[in-house]
């Protein structure tokens, strides 16, 4: 039997259409940074295109069997060997708790390896399908690689189990040449990590085989190509040989790490001059220790952030519209005058998010059980994450369904889209209302979680196959209870908001009107023509 790789990697494969160089924000966690020993890690996949959460069950291949390895089209790319047991595999996590995330950095595109094999989609799933640990996954990735080629451009992975999270980076060596160039680093219990869109690790141990590992030529090949000079007297960093730095990528890509890290650990009053592109500015660690320990509704906070309370907070301003929004609309860059170069802020939340995911790894339970695939659509900060267990065997009917050519109430990326969309006509209003209901619903999942582990683990022990459909019953009905209540949402908020005006609390339209500080910059630039003209009173 020939498997097919067309089928387990649909959902990523769409983020390549989709996607942009500022795609996709990476947050990881150790276990001792966690409050509760949690491994957590966090992905958001952004893009205009529309998801399908894909199951696919642990499989038995017989000896010789091979995979197909196809393009979008279906076109079959090549093959390779297939493992005669694969477990199975949840959204990116598999039943083992392991979990992958990823952004991409692009980096030298001249490394990229257009006649390579394996994406790094294809590398994502099977190495959940193949790995129990971050680090068997980091084995099996670059094996592939090494064997049969890498065809993506720069790429940065987060890599969970339940004791461990690893950051890995991998570009490949150009269309001459095989494989790819990698450099993987464990982070240190008690330390969060973090990357978007930017090659983070700069310089590495050379000699600390149990929390570093790298490709025995990601040096040499540097100084091949001329990205790394020796006799410098610098020491070699990853990131500028394989990424240089430049005022967009900074911007774009180190603002988002700036503004987790910022709000993780205030104390340590992180300088903004490196992302706003200050030469000579101090790059920022590629990890940190929080203030405190961070909890899991505490990593849910800073993966909902639009740079509040800084200089460069998207609520405010003329450019926030008189209802505070923080979206900016593609492109993010533009040109004036064709002299000035400009551009719109990053945010780590975003309207063009399609889907986002925050896996916990536990290690004091078993896998079945000590494994959650936080799922949200659309935007992080307007979405509601959902509990879906790792070992699960459906997936909810509204994660499957739907386009993005035709609106359908049946699919939950569309129901979550709407109430995101329309929010945006009073947005300081009704993402009140959101927030209000997003709140009620994480609250009472994180409030069960203690009874329905408690439940699923004596269950384990009489049988184990009841307990898998007693948490695939919880995770389906939650969802779709989740988003039933998200349908009505969107209607409410029509029915409230409906042509400007706010429904106050008898179900009375009044009228709103528009803020002060709004007002005031219109009349900045049209200081005359809404002046209402006063006549004298004539007797």
């Amino acid at each position: 039997m020939k498997a097919s790789s067309n089928t387990i990697v649909l959902a990523l494969l769409l983020s390549l259409f989709a996607g942009s160089a500022v795609a996709c924000t990476s947050l990881l966690v150790s276990r001792k940074a966690s409050d509760d020993g949690s491994v957590m890690i966090t992905y958001t996949c952004d893009g205009e295109f529309h998801p399908h959460l894909e199951y696919h069950p642990a499989a038995d291949y017989p000896e010789g069997d091979s995979l197909e390895i196809t393009d979008w089209y279906g076109n079959v790319l090549g093959k390779i060997p297939q493992v005669r047991h694969t477990y199975a595999v949840m959204g990116l996590m598999n039943e083992h708790q392991l979990a992958i995330g990823e952004t991409t950095f692009g980096g030298r595109d001249v490394l990229r390896d257009p006649e390579g094999l394996l994406h790094y989609w294809d590398l994502m799933i099977l190495a959940l399908q193949r790995a129990r640990t971050a680090r068997e996954a980091i084995k099996v990735i670059t094996g592939l690689v090494e064997e049969h080629g890498y065809r993506s451009t720069g790429e940065s992975f987060s890599i969970a189990d339940a004791k461990e999270v690893w950051i890995m980076e991998m570009i490949g060596m150009g269309p001459d040449s095989k494989g790819a160039v990698w450099v993987a680093r464990k982070v240190p219990d008690g330390y969060i990590c973090a990357h978007a869109n930017k090659a983070r690790i700069g310089k590495f141990p050379l000699n600390d085989k149990d929390n570093c590992m790298f490709h025995k030529n990601v040096i040499s090949f540097a100084v091949e190509k001329g990205y790394y000079d020796p006799e410098s007297g610098d020491e070699f960093h990853f990131n500028e040989a394989y990424d240089p730095s430049t005022p967009k990528n900074l911007k774009w890509g180190e603002g988002r790490v700036w503004s987790i890290f910022r709000r993780a650990s205030p104390s340590q009053n992180f300088s903004p001059d490196y992302w706003r592109g200050v030469k000579g500015a101090e790059r920022y660690p590629l990890w940190i220790k929080p203030d405190d320990k961070i909890s899991f509704s505490g990593v849910l906070d800073l993966m909902r952030d639009h740079y509040e309370g800084t200089p460069y907070d998207m609520t405010v301003g003329v450019d926030a519209g008189p209802y505070g929004s923080p979206e900016r609309w593609r492109p993010l860059d533009w040109t004036l005058d064709s002299t000035v170069f400009y551009s719109w802020e990053r945010p780590v939340s975003t309207f063009h998010t399609a889907f986002s995911f925050v896996s916990q790894s536990r290690s004091w339970l078993p896998d079945g059980v000590g494994g959650v695939y936080w799922y949200g659509l659309d935007n992080t900060y307007t979405t509601c994450y959902m509990p879906l267990y790792c070992c699960i065997t459906e997936v909810p009917h509204s994660f499957t369904v739907g386009g993005l050519s035709d609106f359908s109430w049946e699919s939950a990326w569309w129901v979550f889209n709407f109430a995101a969309n329309f929010a945006n006509l009073k947005y300081s209003f009704m993402v009140k209302d959101i927030i209000a209901v997003q709140a009620q619903i994480e609250g009472g999942f994180i409030r069960m979680q203690p009874a329905v582990e408690d439940a699923a683990v004596k269950l384990l022990k009489e049988d184990k196959d009841l307990m898998v459909r007693y948490l695939t019953d919880y995770s389906v009905r939650g969802v779709e209870q989740t988003v039933k209540r998200w349908r009505k949402l969107g209607e409410d908020l029509i029915v409230k908001y409906n042509d400007g005006y706010v429904k106050n609390e008898k179900g009375r339209p009044t009228d709103a009107g528009y803020p002060e500080r709004w007002l005031k910059d219109v009349i900045k630039l049209r200081p005359r023509q809404f002046v209402m003209p006063e006549w004298e009173d004539k007797e």
